[in-house]
Protein backbone atom coordinates (compact mmCIF):
# COMPACT_ATOMS: atom_id res chain seq x y z
CA UNK A 1 0.00 0.00 0.00
CA UNK A 2 1.29 3.56 -1.21
CA UNK A 3 2.46 5.74 1.87
CA UNK A 4 1.33 9.50 2.22
CA UNK A 5 3.91 10.99 0.75
CA UNK A 6 4.11 8.43 -2.20
CA UNK A 7 0.44 8.89 -3.07
CA UNK A 8 0.67 12.86 -2.77
CA UNK A 9 3.69 12.81 -5.16
CA UNK A 10 2.28 13.96 -8.66
CA UNK A 11 2.46 11.25 -11.82
CA UNK A 12 5.38 11.51 -13.55
CA UNK A 13 4.90 11.61 -17.71
CA UNK A 14 6.31 8.25 -18.75
CA UNK A 15 9.04 8.57 -21.19
CA UNK A 16 7.73 7.21 -24.39
CA UNK A 17 4.87 10.12 -24.03
CA UNK A 18 7.70 12.34 -23.85
CA UNK A 19 9.79 11.33 -26.39
CA UNK A 20 6.26 10.68 -28.32
CA UNK A 21 6.18 14.23 -29.46
CA UNK A 22 9.22 14.35 -32.13
CA UNK A 23 7.14 12.19 -33.87
CA UNK A 24 4.35 15.07 -34.27
CA UNK A 25 6.70 18.02 -34.21
CA UNK A 26 7.85 19.49 -37.16
CA UNK A 27 11.13 19.63 -36.24
CA UNK A 28 13.93 21.41 -38.42
CA UNK A 29 17.94 22.79 -38.78
CA UNK A 30 17.46 26.57 -38.51
CA UNK A 31 21.27 27.77 -38.71
CA UNK A 32 24.96 27.64 -37.23
CA UNK A 33 25.89 30.72 -35.35
CA UNK A 34 29.94 31.34 -35.20
CA UNK A 35 32.10 34.49 -34.63
CA UNK A 36 33.65 36.13 -37.33
CA UNK A 37 36.28 39.05 -37.34
CA UNK A 38 35.49 41.07 -40.02
CA UNK A 39 31.84 40.85 -41.10
CA UNK A 40 31.72 42.58 -44.44
CA UNK A 41 35.34 40.51 -45.61
CA UNK A 42 32.92 36.85 -44.73
CA UNK A 43 29.88 38.05 -46.64
CA UNK A 44 31.77 39.28 -49.41
CA UNK A 45 33.75 35.69 -49.64
CA UNK A 46 30.74 33.56 -48.82
CA UNK A 47 29.02 35.45 -51.69
CA UNK A 48 31.52 35.90 -54.32
CA UNK A 49 33.48 32.45 -53.62
CA UNK A 50 30.25 30.10 -52.82
CA UNK A 51 27.54 31.98 -54.19
CA UNK A 52 25.30 32.02 -51.03
CA UNK A 53 22.87 35.18 -50.70
CA UNK A 54 22.91 37.80 -47.69
CA UNK A 55 19.29 37.34 -46.64
CA UNK A 56 19.40 39.37 -43.59
CA UNK A 57 22.04 41.65 -41.36
CA UNK A 58 21.04 42.93 -38.20
CA UNK A 59 23.07 45.27 -35.95
CA UNK A 60 22.55 45.84 -32.25
CA UNK A 61 24.26 48.44 -30.90
CA UNK A 62 23.61 47.92 -27.07
CA UNK A 63 24.54 44.93 -27.26
CA UNK A 64 27.53 45.90 -29.75
CA UNK A 65 26.98 43.12 -32.08
CA UNK A 66 25.94 42.54 -35.47
CA UNK A 67 24.53 39.54 -37.38
CA UNK A 68 24.48 38.70 -40.87
CA UNK A 69 22.21 35.45 -42.30
CA UNK A 70 23.60 33.69 -45.31
CA UNK A 71 22.60 31.05 -47.25
CA UNK A 72 21.67 29.43 -50.59
CA UNK A 73 17.36 29.64 -50.22
CA UNK A 74 14.78 31.82 -47.81
CA UNK A 75 15.32 31.27 -44.05
CA UNK A 76 11.59 30.04 -44.04
CA UNK A 77 12.58 26.85 -45.88
CA UNK A 78 16.56 26.99 -46.06
CA UNK A 79 19.43 26.30 -43.59
CA UNK A 80 21.69 29.34 -42.90
CA UNK A 81 24.74 30.60 -41.26
CA UNK A 82 24.40 33.30 -38.45
CA UNK A 83 27.53 35.21 -38.44
CA UNK A 84 27.92 37.17 -35.26
CA UNK A 85 30.54 40.33 -35.33
CA UNK A 86 31.19 41.51 -31.65
CA UNK A 87 32.39 45.30 -31.83
CA UNK A 88 36.24 44.99 -31.63
CA UNK A 89 37.14 41.69 -31.69
CA UNK A 90 38.91 40.49 -34.99
CA UNK A 91 40.35 37.04 -33.90
CA UNK A 92 39.13 34.05 -32.65
CA UNK A 93 39.93 30.74 -31.39
CA UNK A 94 38.05 27.21 -33.56
CA UNK A 95 39.60 24.46 -31.29
CA UNK A 96 39.88 21.34 -32.25
CA UNK A 97 35.88 20.53 -31.76
CA UNK A 98 34.59 21.91 -34.61
CA UNK A 99 34.81 19.97 -38.00
CA UNK A 100 33.91 21.86 -40.72
CA UNK A 101 30.38 23.21 -42.71
CA UNK A 102 29.75 21.46 -45.57
CA UNK A 103 28.20 23.14 -49.32
CA UNK A 104 26.85 20.48 -51.96
CA UNK A 105 27.47 21.89 -55.67
CA UNK A 106 26.94 20.26 -59.20
CA UNK A 107 30.45 20.80 -60.22
CA UNK A 108 33.03 20.87 -57.28
CA UNK A 109 35.71 21.77 -59.71
CA UNK A 110 34.29 24.53 -61.03
CA UNK A 111 33.07 25.84 -57.88
CA UNK A 112 37.01 25.20 -56.61
CA UNK A 113 38.63 27.09 -59.46
CA UNK A 114 35.89 30.16 -58.45
CA UNK A 115 37.30 30.05 -54.85
CA UNK A 116 40.67 30.33 -56.23
CA UNK A 117 40.06 32.98 -59.05
CA UNK A 118 38.18 35.23 -55.98
CA UNK A 119 41.97 35.03 -53.80
CA UNK A 120 39.56 32.06 -51.64
CA UNK A 121 42.39 29.09 -49.95
CA UNK A 122 41.85 25.59 -51.26
CA UNK A 123 43.29 22.92 -48.60
CA UNK A 124 42.64 20.07 -50.37
CA UNK A 125 42.09 20.30 -54.61
CA UNK A 126 38.71 18.68 -56.37
CA UNK A 127 38.83 14.61 -56.41
CA UNK A 128 37.45 11.43 -55.54
CA UNK A 129 37.24 10.61 -51.82
CA UNK A 130 39.82 8.06 -50.94
CA UNK A 131 38.65 4.24 -51.10
CA UNK A 132 35.31 6.05 -53.11
CA UNK A 133 33.94 7.88 -55.73
CA UNK A 134 32.29 11.14 -54.52
CA UNK A 135 34.22 14.21 -55.50
CA UNK A 136 35.18 16.19 -52.62
CA UNK A 137 37.42 19.18 -52.16
CA UNK A 138 37.98 21.92 -48.73
CA UNK A 139 38.02 25.06 -48.84
CA UNK A 140 39.20 27.43 -45.66
CA UNK A 141 37.14 30.83 -45.28
CA UNK A 142 39.19 33.75 -43.94
CA UNK A 143 38.82 33.18 -40.41
CA UNK A 144 39.82 29.32 -40.84
CA UNK A 145 36.83 28.08 -40.70
CA UNK A 146 36.76 24.72 -43.06
CA UNK A 147 34.15 24.14 -45.75
CA UNK A 148 34.32 20.98 -47.75
CA UNK A 149 32.68 20.94 -50.67
CA UNK A 150 31.35 17.52 -51.87
CA UNK A 151 29.94 17.16 -55.33
CA UNK A 152 25.86 16.30 -55.45
CA UNK A 153 23.37 16.82 -58.35
CA UNK A 154 21.32 19.16 -57.38
CA UNK A 155 20.03 19.40 -54.35
CA UNK A 156 17.04 21.67 -52.31
CA UNK A 157 19.57 22.65 -49.43
CA UNK A 158 23.26 23.16 -51.17
CA UNK A 159 24.41 24.16 -46.95
CA UNK A 160 24.40 20.66 -45.87
CA UNK A 161 26.29 19.18 -42.71
CA UNK A 162 27.75 21.05 -40.13
CA UNK A 163 30.63 18.48 -38.77
CA UNK A 164 31.50 18.51 -34.70
CA UNK A 165 33.65 15.91 -32.77
CA UNK A 166 32.55 13.58 -30.17
CA UNK A 167 33.93 11.57 -27.91
CA UNK A 168 31.53 9.25 -27.40
CA UNK A 169 29.74 8.34 -30.62
CA UNK A 170 27.31 5.94 -29.72
CA UNK A 171 26.18 7.95 -26.17
CA UNK A 172 26.16 10.95 -29.01
CA UNK A 173 24.05 9.17 -31.36
CA UNK A 174 21.22 8.16 -28.64
CA UNK A 175 21.31 11.33 -26.99
CA UNK A 176 20.65 13.35 -30.46
CA UNK A 177 17.95 10.50 -31.25
CA UNK A 178 16.27 11.04 -27.71
CA UNK A 179 17.19 15.07 -27.13
CA UNK A 180 15.92 16.43 -30.82
CA UNK A 181 14.44 13.37 -32.75
CA UNK A 182 16.82 13.07 -35.04
CA UNK A 183 17.18 10.00 -37.26
CA UNK A 184 20.53 7.95 -37.57
CA UNK A 185 21.02 8.03 -41.26
CA UNK A 186 23.84 6.08 -41.98
CA UNK A 187 27.47 5.38 -40.05
CA UNK A 188 30.62 4.73 -41.28
CA UNK A 189 33.59 3.39 -39.71
CA UNK A 190 37.35 4.27 -41.64
CA UNK A 191 39.66 1.60 -39.57
CA UNK A 192 42.69 2.66 -42.02
CA UNK A 193 42.54 6.37 -40.57
CA UNK A 194 40.87 5.75 -37.43
CA UNK A 195 37.75 7.76 -36.98
CA UNK A 196 34.28 6.75 -37.46
CA UNK A 197 31.20 9.27 -38.43
CA UNK A 198 27.71 9.34 -38.33
CA UNK A 199 25.19 11.37 -40.16
CA UNK A 200 21.96 12.56 -38.59
CA UNK A 201 19.26 14.32 -39.92
CA UNK A 202 15.19 14.77 -40.02
CA UNK A 203 15.21 13.78 -43.68
CA UNK A 204 17.34 12.33 -46.24
CA UNK A 205 21.24 13.07 -46.56
CA UNK A 206 20.77 15.06 -50.14
CA UNK A 207 17.64 16.68 -49.29
CA UNK A 208 18.72 18.49 -45.83
CA UNK A 209 20.93 19.76 -43.32
CA UNK A 210 22.93 17.57 -41.23
CA UNK A 211 24.82 17.19 -38.21
CA UNK A 212 28.09 14.68 -38.98
CA UNK A 213 29.78 13.59 -35.85
CA UNK A 214 33.28 12.58 -36.34
CA UNK A 215 34.53 9.91 -33.49
CA UNK A 216 38.35 9.97 -33.72
CA UNK A 217 40.12 6.05 -31.85
CA UNK A 218 41.06 7.11 -28.78
CA UNK A 219 40.05 10.65 -28.65
CA UNK A 220 37.62 11.50 -25.99
CA UNK A 221 37.85 15.04 -25.55
CA UNK A 222 38.76 18.37 -27.59
CA UNK A 223 38.93 22.17 -26.91
CA UNK A 224 35.77 24.46 -28.18
CA UNK A 225 37.77 27.53 -28.49
CA UNK A 226 35.40 30.37 -28.36
CA UNK A 227 34.86 30.95 -32.35
CA UNK A 228 31.67 28.43 -33.03
CA UNK A 229 28.75 29.20 -31.09
CA UNK A 230 25.40 26.62 -31.74
CA UNK A 231 23.33 25.13 -33.59
CA UNK A 232 19.48 26.31 -33.75
CA UNK A 233 16.47 23.66 -34.32
CA UNK A 234 13.49 24.54 -35.06
CA UNK A 235 10.13 23.24 -32.96
CA UNK A 236 6.72 23.63 -32.56
CA UNK A 237 6.73 23.64 -28.71
CA UNK A 238 9.66 24.63 -27.06
CA UNK A 239 8.40 23.53 -23.50
CA UNK A 240 7.29 20.10 -24.87
CA UNK A 241 10.80 19.38 -26.80
CA UNK A 242 12.69 20.59 -23.64
CA UNK A 243 10.96 18.00 -21.94
CA UNK A 244 12.54 15.02 -24.04
CA UNK A 245 16.28 17.33 -23.70
CA UNK A 246 15.91 16.81 -19.90
CA UNK A 247 14.82 13.34 -20.31
CA UNK A 248 18.21 12.64 -22.73
CA UNK A 249 20.80 14.64 -20.31
CA UNK A 250 19.63 12.71 -17.44
CA UNK A 251 20.04 9.65 -19.08
CA UNK A 252 23.61 10.20 -20.99
CA UNK A 253 24.59 13.98 -20.10
CA UNK A 254 24.42 16.99 -21.56
CA UNK A 255 22.16 20.10 -19.64
CA UNK A 256 19.87 22.73 -19.99
CA UNK A 257 21.66 26.07 -19.64
CA UNK A 258 18.08 28.09 -20.48
CA UNK A 259 14.37 26.99 -19.66
CA UNK A 260 12.10 27.47 -22.28
CA UNK A 261 10.92 30.92 -22.32
CA UNK A 262 10.13 34.00 -24.43
CA UNK A 263 12.98 36.23 -25.06
CA UNK A 264 12.83 39.68 -23.55
CA UNK A 265 12.21 42.43 -26.20
CA UNK A 266 11.31 39.92 -29.38
CA UNK A 267 9.56 37.58 -27.23
CA UNK A 268 10.80 34.92 -29.95
CA UNK A 269 10.48 31.63 -27.31
CA UNK A 270 13.50 29.59 -27.03
CA UNK A 271 15.27 27.21 -24.69
CA UNK A 272 19.05 25.62 -25.09
CA UNK A 273 20.82 23.04 -23.87
CA UNK A 274 24.50 21.71 -24.12
CA UNK A 275 24.92 17.97 -25.29
CA UNK A 276 27.49 15.52 -23.41
CA UNK A 277 30.37 16.68 -25.59
CA UNK A 278 29.77 20.43 -23.98
CA UNK A 279 27.92 21.49 -27.74
CA UNK A 280 25.26 23.54 -27.46
CA UNK A 281 21.74 23.60 -29.59
CA UNK A 282 19.32 26.50 -29.30
CA UNK A 283 15.49 25.55 -30.14
CA UNK A 284 12.88 28.17 -31.17
CA UNK A 285 9.63 28.65 -31.68
CA UNK A 286 8.31 28.03 -35.72
CA UNK A 287 5.80 30.45 -35.18
CA UNK A 288 8.15 32.79 -33.71
CA UNK A 289 10.84 32.84 -36.28
CA UNK A 290 8.58 32.96 -38.49
CA UNK A 291 7.44 36.39 -37.12
CA UNK A 292 11.13 37.42 -36.96
CA UNK A 293 11.16 36.58 -40.69
CA UNK A 294 8.68 38.57 -41.79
Amino acid sequence: MATGSEASKPAEVPAETVLDWHKQDNKRMLHAVYRVGDLDRTIKYYTECFGMKLLRKRDIPEEKYTNAFLGFGPEDTNFAVELTYNYGVDKYDIGTGFGHFAIANEDVYKLAENIKSKGGKITREPGPVKGGSTVIAFAQDPDGYMFELIQRAETPEPLCQVMLRVGDLERSIKFYEKALGLKLLRKKDVPDYKYTIAMLGYADEDKTTVLELTYNYGVTEYSKGNAYAQVAIGTNDVYKSAEAVELATKELGGKILRQPGPLPGINTKIASFVDPDGWKVVLVDNTDFLRELH
